[in-house]
């Protein structure tokens, strides 16, 4: 968020109605690259039919009413978790079967 926006929102005391995805992360205290992960998840719905290229918007109140959620919190953490183990996972994998198929050249 820019330093104009924030000051502008502070002055507000309040978030404005729509969110961007990077908007989205620093409330839920994530980074941006997190939010679509939480879309694929299920865990956060997009406003409108946005394309899948476009920039997406999130419903302010209904992220402050997820979040008072801890059980909701929860799959927050373990989706971002395991998608970040399953990234590291596969990139482990495909690096032992690149360096077997060099030895075996």
């Amino acid at each position: 968020m820019r330093d104009d926006q924030h000051r502008f929102l502070s002055l507000l005391g309040r978030l404005p109605a729509r969110l961007t995805a990077e908007q989205v992360a620093w409330v839920l205290n994530c980074q941006p690259h997190d939010v679509p992960i939480l879309v694929a998840a299920r865990l956060l719905k997009p406003l409108g039919n946005a394309a899948p290229n476009s920039v997406k918007y999130f419903a302010a109140i209904e992220l402050l009413e997820l979040m008072k959620d801890r059980a909701w919190l929860a799959k927050v953490t373990n989706a971002v978790t395991q998608h970040w183990q399953n990234k590291n996972e596969r990139k482990k994998s495909r690096t032992v079967v690149e360096i077997g198929a060099s030895v075996g050249s």
